[in-house]
């Protein structure tokens, strides 16, 4: 029996942006190499929702297939990609925190034999991706 080990971590942003601005950049899969520069390429399988499925390379590595497990319009979304007994749950969420300034926050689950190995090469680009995603959504 394989051991299982777990990883996780968070990080957030806040904006002046609208959760529905962020929404609108989140819905729009096509254009997420705009913003996130960790993404080459990316194909959603679907329409925005539970239950689709994505493909997305980064630069320089294999692409991978990964499914959406929650969708919640604008507060949250979670993908979830599987590679061997290796789980990994994303969750990107939305918070209004008043009228004028909202939370975006990143959050990695990782579960499987290598989670705490892949787990931070998922994450390491999060600062950047959440600070371009802020500049989109703010219209910079």
């Amino acid at each position: 029996m394989t051991s299982r080990s777990a990883w996780q971590t968070q990080f957030s942003i806040e904006t002046a942006a609208s959760p529905e601005a962020v929404w609108a950049l989140f819905r729009d899969v096509q254009g997420w190499p705009q913003w996130n520069a960790g993404i080459e390429t990316i194909v959603l399988e679907g329409p925005f929702s539970a239950g689709t499925s994505f493909m997305m390379k980064p630069p320089g590595q294999d692409a991978f297939r990964s499914v959406l497990t929650e969708v919640r319009e604008n507060e949250c979304f979670v993908d979830e990609t599987r590679i061997g007994d290796l789980v990994i749950a994303v969750a990107h969420r939305i918070e209004p925190l008043s009228p004028s300034r909202t939370r975006i926050s990143y959050s990695v689950d990782a579960h499987g034999s290598e989670a705490a190995e892949v787990g931070p090469m998922i994450s390491a680009d999060f600062p950047d991706v959440l600070a371009a995603l802020v500049a989109a959504a703010e219209g910079a």
